[in-house]
């Protein structure tokens, strides 16, 4: 699997270094002024977790789907503002990882919303056919981690497994690459990579250590919260490490993306004018 995604990765990195020579378009030449021109966008793909119930890398990624809607609004020649809808789910079982004596898992299917700044590589009216771009934001994911026992689905976060209310709507950061190819005028297609990192450490329900189970609040919320003897394995002890990260969680998107350019009232004036003499 570590194979796969550095296969993915050099494939990515590849479309970001195609020669400028190629990636002139031939669509128009014309000055057009950037600010202002409006895009809607959408995305679809696969979200990956880390955090502390994945401490390795194995065949059992737990990859769930991504899909994002939003749009872009251009503030200069590199520079657009974005911001988008977007859904995600992500999972994680411990009898695939190294800890597998806490037999703890997760699955989550959270909404998230965020804007930030998109700075492309080259200019827009360069005309570039082929433009390789950076991108960084800030938003807001809500949380709902839920996790099976007795063939039951339920919600995790109000049983306050470690003795602890968290906050279920933490801040996002976002950081990440990409690369859209114009297929039209109006149409262009792409790869993104981005990485969200979470300000909080309780997207998986998993953070510090196993609490006094006679602190917590029902037999549902012990159950959970030490699943250890459900394998056979001694129960954990108040005080033990429950959570093994020391950093907080991340989720990772690896999407296509499609892009469709409104553009101004000014730019639909100048290109009337052009096709009317």
């Amino acid at each position: 699997m570590k194979r796969t995604f550095a296969s993915l990765i050099l494939l990515f990195f590849s479309l970001l270094i195609i020669e400028p020579v190629k990636s002139q378009s031939t669509v128009s030449e014309r000055y057009l002024h950037p600010f202002g021109v409006f895009s809607l966008t959408g995305g679809v793909g696969i979200a990956y977790y880390q955090g502390d119930l994945r401490t390795s890398i194995n065949r059992h990624l737990g990859l769930g789907p991504s899909v994002s809607i939003g749009a872009l609004y251009r503030l200069s020649e590199h520079f657009s503002a974005r911001g988008e809808i977007r859904f995600y789910q992500v999972s994680a079982d411990q009898k695939y990882d190294k800890n597998y004596v806490q037999n703890l898992s997760f699955k989550t299917s959270n909404p998230d919303i965020n804007i930030g700044i998109q700075a492309d590589l080259f200019a827009y009216n360069r005309h570039a056919k082929t433009n390789p771009y950076f991108l960084a934001g800030v938003g807001v994911t809500y949380m709902t981690p839920t996790a099976v026992l007795d063939g039951k689905r339920g919600s995790l976060a109000p049983l306050q497994t470690e003795g602890i209310k968290y906050s279920r709507l933490p801040l996002v950061f976002m950081a990440g690459i990409g690369v859209s190819t114009k297929i039209s005028d109006r149409w262009s297609v792409g790869l993104e990579l981005c990485n969200n990192f979470v300000n909080s450490d309780y997207l998986d329900d998993v953070s510090g250590v196993y609490p006094d189970p006679a602190s917590l609040s029902s037999d549902l919320a012990r159950r959970l919260s030490d699943r250890s003897s459900e394998i056979g394995q001694p129960p954990r002890e108040p005080g033990w490490h429950r959570g093994t990260s020391p950093k907080k969680d991340k989720y990772l998107f690896f999407q296509f993306r499609a892009n469709y350019r409104i553009g101004t009232r000014k730019e639909a004036h100048e290109r009337k004018a052009v096709r009317c003499p």
